[in-house]
């Protein structure tokens, strides 16, 4: 399947949930924890090829998750698209272990607080995280465009950074010596080192 998605920043949750209701979504998963751990192999093989390789806990689910490059290429710039492959499993842990096992690695961790909002059509995703806050709109590229317009979310505020590229972003500006996108890790007022 491929995944059509973009986000923006959100400086205000409460007003967000407000512009949703009224842009005509209902909140489908009330805010939920979610751990995520990216794995490849030691040399980042993976990376270089623009893969991931994802187990995901979210609330009492996991998700096991592979998102690539579509053949074509990236695509248009204003949206992100990405070849997504992803499947319910029962023991994420376990899955873990079999990974290592196979000599893959934990190569990135991240965690948000994520809220779940449709309108029928296409998705929300608002994600409370550790450098701050962000939407994710994903359905067509049409849907896209009429949701944030809807939204009051211009095309100049897109992002199409994955949360690990926004995270190294974050690392530069902050000078942190973080290493994962954890609420553990990144505590306030140890941002900045």
């Amino acid at each position: 399947m491929v995944e059509t998605e973009i986000k923006f920043r959100v400086d205000d949750l409460a007003e967000l949930a407000d512009r949703l209701q009224k842009a005509g979504f209902h909140l489908d998963t009330p805010r939920t924890f979610e751990s995520n751990v990216l794995y490849d192999t030691p040399d980042r093989e993976m990376r270089g090829r623009t893969e991931i390789l994802r187990i995901r806990s979210y609330g009492e689910r996991w998700t096991l998750t592979h998102k690539r490059l579509p053949d074509s290429g990236p695509g248009e710039d204003r949206h992100k698209h990405r070849i997504e492959t992803e499947t319910e499993v029962a023991d994420g842990e376990a899955l873990a272990t079999v990974f290592l096992a196979l000599g893959l690695v934990p190569a990135f961790r991240y965690e948000k607080w994520r809220s779940e909002w449709s309108d029928g059509e296409g998705h929300c995703v608002v994600d409370e995280t550790p450098i701050g806050n962000y939407a994710e709109l994903e359905g067509s590229p049409h849907w896209i465009d009429g949701a944030a317009a809807r939204l009051g979310v211009a095309h100049s505020q897109y992002m199409t950074l994955s949360y690990g590229r926004l995270f190294e972003q974050w690392r530069q500006e902050q000078h942190s010596t973080a290493q994962d996108m954890t609420f553990a890790e990144i505590e306030p007022g140890t941002q900045a080192k």
